[in-house]
């Protein structure tokens, strides 16, 4: 019988794990993805995602993909799964794909956004969910800074690990708010491990008067120094990925 290449779009609250890829640490999206699989198809598989997230870091269209020789039609592999998944992950889509389909090797651009909830008071029922910034945050100066990370750069500034190429191309960053609620949302064709977080944390301090455009046109410009904090990974959604 000849194998079925699977795609998923899936959500997560990421709160509970210690991220997408499985680990000896603590529980994980793709293993416990992995195990809820097994228990519909009858046979171990290897899910493939799109890319990983970090310990607290949620979806809302991460990507998996996976091979079975299972014949269950897709809405009711999709529904199975999901009876076998626990309340914080929920697969949305299932479908059939060319044997040539990786969720993460076939990735075009992946959309991140990070939220930041803007007012005097913490909140108690989204704590998991956003980052909580007191003091008031200049919308102007943030996205004026955020244009300048579009393009094709060298984000070694923007990132927590040493890489070989820290080239990366951003083709969008959009700087939101309404309400008390402002959102960054950046589209690229690929992310260093990080670099989400420490822009989102580059654009606060850019809000808060501490650093200026010109501070985050260098920065970029130049590959040298480090931008602003890493902001906490509870508040990043892996929104959508492009193939």
């Amino acid at each position: 019988m000849s194998s079925r290449n699977v795609r998923l779009v899936l959500e997560y609250d990421g709160t509970a794990y210690c991220g997408w890829q499985t680990q000896p640490n603590g529980p994980t999206v793709q293993e416990t993805l992995e195990k809820a699989i097994q228990e519909v198809v009858g046979d171990p598989v290897t899910v493939h995602g799109s890319g990983r997230t970090d310990s607290g870091v949620h979806a809302l269209g991460q990507v998996a993909s996976f091979e079975t020789n299972s014949r269950i039609p897709c809405g009711k592999l999709c529904q199975a799964i999901n009876a076998h998944l626990p309340e914080d992950i929920a697969v949305l889509r299932a479908q059939d794909e060319s044997a040539d389909f990786h969720a993460r090797f076939s990735v075009k651009s992946k959309v991140y956004r990070y939220v930041i909830l803007n007012r005097p008071c913490r909140t108690a029922l989204e704590r998991h969910r956003c980052f909580f910034v007191r003091g008031q945050l200049d919308l102007t100066r943030m996205r004026d800074a955020a244009a300048h990370f579009a393009g094709k750069h060298d984000f070694v500034a923007f990132c927590t690990e040493t890489e070989e190429n820290a080239t990366r191309t951003v083709k969008r960053v959009e700087v939101t708010r309404l309400d008390e609620i402002i959102a960054i949302e950046i589209e690229a064709d690929g992310f260093l491990y990080n670099m989400v977080r420490r822009i989102a944390g580059t654009l606060v301090e850019v809000g808060r008067g501490k650093l200026s455009e010109d501070d985050v046109t260098k920065l970029i410009e130049s590959g040298k120094g480090v931008g602003g904090p890493t902001a906490p990974p509870h508040a990043l959604y892996l929104v959508e990925v492009k193939y």
